[in-house]
């Protein structure tokens, strides 16, 4: 019996996403240096949370079948909730539209540090962090990366 999948899936969407990026870079990014707006990091972070999530996805259904390849599958989900966890940072080092102000990164973890819809990004993060604590150790979390992975 073959461990991986003999009959077509629906239609693969990943392509047409990493398109999708590749685009928006060349369309939106200008040449010169300019800061990374809160709406750009929040769209960003949303991103990744559901790349985090189709990792976590492949990295359970194939661990059980191939325990090498799930390891490495979740070493990328750890990597990918780390970059998850630097954008939502970044969005909060980000000055506000308007008022130019940046808010404390700990005004995330009081629950509504600036109100909707800018909550957003917060809440999606601690929905996510709770998933990422119940698939992943403080270790894996906070070990560099050295890009060895153990089997």
């Amino acid at each position: 019996m073959s461990r991986t999948a003999s009959t077509p899936t629906a239609q693969d969407f990943v392509p047409f996403a990493t398109a999708a990026l590749d685009f928006h870079r060349a369309l939106n990014l200008p040449a010169a240096p300019l800061a990374a707006s809160r709406v750009e990091l929040d769209a960003l972070h949303e991103h990744l949370v559901a790349l985090y999530e189709l990792l976590d996805a492949h990295a359970l259904r194939t661990g059980t079948l191939v325990p090498v390849e799930g390891d490495f599958l979740s070493a990328a989900r750890t990597r990918i909730w780390q970059a998850a966890d630097h954008v939502h940072a970044a969005y909060h080092a980000a000055p506000r539209p308007g008022t130019g102000e940046v808010p404390d990164r700990e005004a995330c973890r009081a629950g509504l540090p600036e109100g909707a819809p800018e909550l957003t990004v917060c809440h999606r993060h601690q929905l996510a962090a709770r998933q990422v604590r119940r698939r992943s150790t403080p270790a894996d979390l906070h070990a560099p990366f050295t890009g060895l992975v153990r089997h």
